[in-house]
């Protein structure tokens, strides 16, 4: 199958969503029914990666790495683990304008461009969506807003369109979707006539705090402490999911009704793995570890004119790669002075069956983490302890073979340690933002 037309293009990133939260990785029905029937469709509609990563196990570091098709750690602001409220009015922790992007590239090629959601990648007047190849935007800046009362951590307002705040009432999910729906709907008439959109859709949902859609009374519970640490259930964070998947029915629903969802490839994934409420069987640990429950998050490819339905991929990737292939897609190229580390999947798109290697490197200043994974195996280092792990025959990372195949482990240690050399050393400034500690809750 192929077409000849580039397609229109949309970029589904959820927060924190673990990799078994959804009914097509395996999730559980809530109290009432299925958690996420429109991805669940999606997926057995077109092509599903159960291999698929994120390229850090925390927010604002994988969004660099999406933005770029790069390693986040060649740039200053991908460093911290994430960009915190408290850097609003940094000039250095944020995407710099200058750097070529994912939207710059595909808006210079002819498209228009949108980022519906979350940013968490600086804040005006130094950095923002507009100044980094988007046309439009609507969302909030920072890494973590109340559903209702838009405010961030620090407790100010920080809901966007463009660079100016905007306040507008509303559970902060059907907002995104409804506005998404809008440029959809706007931009149908253009992509008919040969002129393809590009939309971010970036939910902050099912990012804490924890509220549905029926519970504004609880934005004045936790307006001063977002993290609501005293809160929150599994029934809760299943509606939430529930909301967002409703909200990608509207904006496939309006694909529908305009013509373009044949030639729209809708790809859907997460910024890292789960957080609290969180399903990620079979895998350990979650948000800030480079265990498999911290950064295997769910891949989700949709394209009618060019992906057949109901396959299934392991091939290895991670979020900077799904950037390159949209990038090649779309008939454009990479800037010759920032040459992209993502590597494109547009072959695997096209036949589920394709395969080829590819490593994938992770680094996190948090504990000292590093992984590597290459072909079956993983190398993971946690708190100075080296370990490998035989990933399909032990996806739980239960199984220590350090002591076993010590060649291969001295192999793939002395690999990640070449790759290291490649990219700049972390900033002795840069920092580490939990939300939580053993403190506060056991730890898993």
């Amino acid at each position: 199958m192929t077409t000849t037309q580039r397609p229109n293009i949309i970029f589904i990133v959820a927060d924190d969503l673990g990799f078994a939260d959804l009914g097509c990785y395996g999730g559980r029905d809530a109290k009432f029914g299925k958690v996420s029937p429109v991805l669940d469709q999606l997926a057995a509609a077109g092509l599903k990666f159960t291999q698929g990563y994120s390229n850090s196990p925390v927010c604002s570091p994988t969004r660099f790495a999406l933005m770029t098709a790069r390693y986040q750690y060649r740039l200053r602001g991908g460093a911290d683990e994430p960009i915190n409220s408290k850097s609003k009015g940094s000039k250095v922790l944020g995407l710099p304008p200058e750097h070529p992007t994912l939207p710059s590239l595909l808006k210079a090629s002819g498209y228009r461009t949108a980022l519906i959601g979350k940013w968490h990648l600086g804040y005006p007047p130094h950095f923002s969506p507009i100044k980094s190849g988007y046309e439009e935007f609507f969302g909030p800046m920072s890494g973590g807003v109340d559903y209702f009362t838009h405010a961030s951590n620090n407790g100010t307002h920080d809901l966007y369109t463009n660079e100016e705040e905007k306040h507008e009432d509303g559970y902060l999910t059907d907002l995104i979707s409804h506005k998404a729906v809008d440029f959809v709907n706007r931009m149908a008439p253009g992509a008919a006539q040969g002129t393809p959109f590009f939309l971010s859709l970036h939910y902050t949902a099912p990012h804490w705090p924890w509220e549905t859609r029926e519970d504004h009374a609880k934005a004045a519970d936790v307006k001063d402490n977002l993290f609501h640490l005293h809160g929150g259930n599994i029934h809760t964070y299943h509606r939430m999911i529930h909301h967002m998947d409703e909200g990608i029915g509207w904006v496939v629903d309006a694909l529908k009704k305009t013509g373009q969802l044949d030639n729209t490839l809708i790809v859907f994934t997460s910024d890292n793995g789960g957080e609290r409420f969180s399903d990620n069987w079979p895998l350990v640990g979650g948000k800030m570890d480079l265990t498999e429950g911290g950064i295997r998050v769910p891949w989700i490819a949709h394209w009618p004119a060019v992906i057949a339905p109901g396959g299934t991929s392991t091939q290895h990737c991670m979020t900077m790669d799904w950037s390159a292939t949209m990038v090649e897609l779309a008939g454009a190229k990479a800037d010759a002075d920032h040459p992209f580390d993502g590597v494109s999947l547009a072959p695997v798109l096209r036949n589920a069956l394709h395969q080829f290697e590819r490593p994938l490197y992770w680094r996190m200043n948090h504990r000292g983490q590093r992984a590597l994974r290459m072909g079956d195996y993983k190398y993971l280092r946690v708190d100075g302890n080296d370990y490998l792990f035989n990933i399909p025959a032990d996806e739980r990372e239960r199984a220590n073979l350090a002591k076993r195949e010590p060649e291969r482990l001295e192999a793939m240690r002395a690999a990640w340690e070449a790759w290291d050399t490649t990219v700049p050393a972390i900033p002795e400034d840069a920092t580490i933002s939990l939300g939580y500690s053993v403190k506060d809750m056991p730890q898993r």
